[in-house]
């Protein structure tokens, strides 16, 4: 990466948003939002992302290199939690607890996509439309793959069907899929209808809550007691090695330098949403405090100041 590419990307309104969070957090301020305002701010963002994607995918419509997508990107999210669980197993970490962060990390994070998107736009670059549905896809099949090692790895009972069902009908999964169905059947009418809510205001909303997600990070760290060093390196590295298979993918299917980096983003996300709460409901004495931690805590924020701008980087060099 150049030392422009960094400063442009230390100097974002929205990566300085979140910092602000982190500072306000290790400060102890009492900054904080009101959960209802957090949970509104995520469903508009969910809202504006799905329906966007799926009026810009009705305009290109369906071909076998979509349906590649979709299969390569399932694969991915079933690969990471499956190469994941031995690595946290030989840190120590109990088998259970291995299973719920191997899950996280093979699931994707919305908030690490949008700000991978807005990223791609301030250098002018969009991606192709169909990759919003890719970040629906992720999210179940890591999970399912967790809930799987988790029975192996342990005797402990989960609550029947209750934690696969979360991983499939949660309602960021169901308002995401929802949207950008919505946005296909609608089309460029009902983009030009909804511009005004759904484009304007999206980058001010999604400044603010990346805020909140910087207070929430901060005092994840604040209180870690369990995060060992194997762990922080854990950490840090697998966002790389699903990076890596992310840009493999996307460069294998012939997709934009905009859609490998988005590709590459999604492989080094982790969930902190969907993910905790499938665990906390189908095995509530799995530690998803350490796992959120990892996740928000660490891979957060190494994804947005190094492993966007990297993976961008690497996307365009794999172009040339």
């Amino acid at each position: 990466m150049s030392l422009d590419l960094v400063t442009a990307n230390l100097t974002s309104p929205l990566l300085l948003f979140f910092l602000l969070g982190v500072v306000a957090a290790g400060l102890r301020s009492d900054l904080s939002f009101p959960e209802s305002l957090t949970r509104s701010m995520a469903i508009y963002l969910l809202v504006a992302i799905g329906f966007k994607g799926g009026t810009q995918l009705a305009s290109v419509g369906l071909d076998p290199r979509i349906l590649a997508a979709i299969g390569a990107a399932v694969v991915l999210s079933i690969l990471m939690p499956l190469l994941a669980f031995p690595v946290l197993r030989r840190l120590g970490v109990n088998g259970l607890d291995a299973a719920t962060i191997a899950a996280h990390y093979g699931s994707a994070s919305l908030v690490t996509f949008l700000a991978a998107m807005a990223f791609l736009a301030s250098r002018g670059l969009t991606p192709e439309a169909y990759l919003i549905t890719l970040l629906a896809v992720m999210e179940s099949p890591a999970i399912i793959v967790g809930m799987l090692l988790a029975r192996r790895a342990t005797a402990i009972e989960a609550r029947p069907g209750h934690g696969l069902r979360e991983g499939l009908t949660n309602g960021s999964v169901v308002l995401l899929v929802g949207a950008t169905l919505i946005g296909v059947i609608s089309g460029p009418t009902g983009a030009t209808e909804l511009n005004g809510f759904l484009e304007v205001p999206f980058k001010g909303i999604l400044a603010l809550f990346l805020l909140d997600m910087g207070t929430l990070a901060g005092r994840r760290l604040r209180e870690a007691s369990h995060l060992t060093k194997g762990l922080v390196a854990f950490a840090v590295i697998a966002p790389l090695v699903g990076g890596t298979l992310g840009l493999l993918v996307g460069t294998g299917l012939g997709v934009s330098i905009a859609g490998t980096t988005l590709l590459a983003t999604l492989g080094a996300s982790a969930s902190y949403i969907v993910a905790p709460a499938a665990f906390r409901h189908a095995y509530p004495s799995a530690d998803t405090a350490l796992a959120v931690t990892m996740a928000l805590g660490i891979t957060f924020p190494f994804n947005l100041l190094i492993g966007i701008p990297l993976y961008w980087t690497a996307a365009t060099m794999l172009a040339a």
